[in-house]
């Protein structure tokens, strides 16, 4: 695929806009459509914020910035990406919406065209399930920011022509990212592996070991993670955290391990959402206090311990059920999600067979399937090997 193609990008929220930004710093032109005209104006004065702060910034010269936004048009009308060659849906994440937009797309671009979908949980095989040529749909999943965050998620589905997903992967390295080939599996690599970095604390948080401001203590301080779980999850917001719990739950056919959390879900039915609502796991609202983690290093030890070793786990399992290359995992947890190292490589360092061990006691405990140890565990301590590599 040439990598001056032109570019269709559907939906400029936040997401949208970030992705036509990408692309167009990448060279192509750009269609950034929206039908709400608020939306789409709110989309090109943001970009303009950007590029002028990155002109004070001494990023880019003005003409440089003036060039790049010249680039993106936008536009009312859906009929411009007609002869666009790629065209990315970053629309409101409901299955039958983004189904019926396929349809319509399908019918609007050239046949050579590929679509492709910045679902973060979906199916890509029943997204494009719908269209009459499903063999050029593929998953394009951006982090958000997309102009900061650097991985991409390449889903190819069962019905996406081979050599498609490579083509992908090659057009993203174009556009400076850090491209992973996932599987179609529920959460693909990050929303699948970084569950219980939630989950785990939710329930330790529950079970009353510890409290939210000492989990996160723990996660930061001992894990060296940028964010502590409850800091992130009241970032994302709750609405929007839970809602890809439970669907990665209910995709997985109600595996324990991806279990939604009842405390989150009232959070997000009081509408205390994090941050954007003022009111999460903890208060952001003006002058509220609150309370301090008790830094106890034994404690935080075993927060940290039992969080990470559910995040390995899941890593692990990721790597047996061949969801994604080794390389691929690794980095889709450190670019995407920005953790402190790979899981895998981290799994390794600190022994496989202390974590695997780690796991048995707590299925132990528990008696839940939540902790069940990923085979690959034991296939590697009966063959003596202390590498995933």
């Amino acid at each position: 695929m040439s990598q001056k193609i032109k570019v269709g990008v559907i939906g400029s929220g936040t997401m949208g806009a970030g992705i036509a930004q990408v692309a167009a710093q990448a060279g192509h032109e750009v269609v950034l459509f929206d039908q709400n005209t608020f939306a789409l104006n709110k989309a090109g004065e943001s970009c303009v914020k950007i590029f002028d702060r990155l002109v004070e910034k001494e990023k880019y010269t003005r003409e440089q910035a003036d060039e790049i936004l010249a680039r993106i048009d936008l536009s009312e009308s859906i009929t411009h990406i007609e002869d666009c060659m790629l065209v990315v849906e970053a629309i409101i994440e409901d299955l039958s919406i983004k189904q019926d937009l396929l349809k319509k797309l399908e019918n609007l671009v050239v046949s050579d065209c590929v679509i492709a979908s910045n679902t973060s949980s979906l199916s890509i095989a029943l997204l494009a399930s719908q269209c009459e040529f499903p063999d050029r749909v593929i998953g394009l999943h951006f982090f958000n920011p997309a102009p900061l965050m650097p991985l991409v998620e390449v889903v190819p589905a069962v019905s996406t022509k081979e050599g498609l997903a490579d083509e992908m992967k090659e057009l993203m390295l174009s556009w400076n990212k850090v491209p992973v080939i996932a599987q179609d599996t529920p959460g693909f690599i990050v929303n699948r592996v970084a569950r219980p970095f939630y989950g785990e604390a939710l329930r330790i948080l529950e079970e009353g070991i510890a409290d939210v401001p000492t989990i996160d203590w723990a996660m930061k301080e001992i894990g060296g993670f940028r964010m502590g779980p409850f800091e992130l999850m009241d970032y994302i917001g709750h609405d929007i955290n839970y809602k890809v719990t439970e669907s990665v739950f209910e995709a997985f056919y109600y595996d324990p391990r991806y279990k939604p959390s009842f405390t989150q879900k009232r959070l997000a039915e009081a509408g205390w959402l994090g941050r954007k609502s003022g009111r999460g796991f903890y208060n952001y609202e003006e002058g509220a206090k609150n309370p301090e983690a008790i830094k106890d290093q034994e404690l935080g030890t075993g927060v940290c311990n039992r969080i990470l070793s559910m995040l390995m786990n899941e890593a692990v399992d990721a790597l047996y059920l061949n969801v994604a290359s080794h390389e691929d995992i690794e980095l889709a947890m450190t670019k995407g999600v920005n953790y402190p190292k790979g899981l895998l490589s981290w799994a390794e360092e600190i022994g496989v067979e202390e974590v695997y061990d780690r796991m048995a006691d707590l299925y132990d405990h528990y008696c839940e399937d939540r902790y069940r140890p990923s085979p690959l565990f034991r296939l590697m301590l009966q063959e003596g090997n202390e590498s995933f590599s």
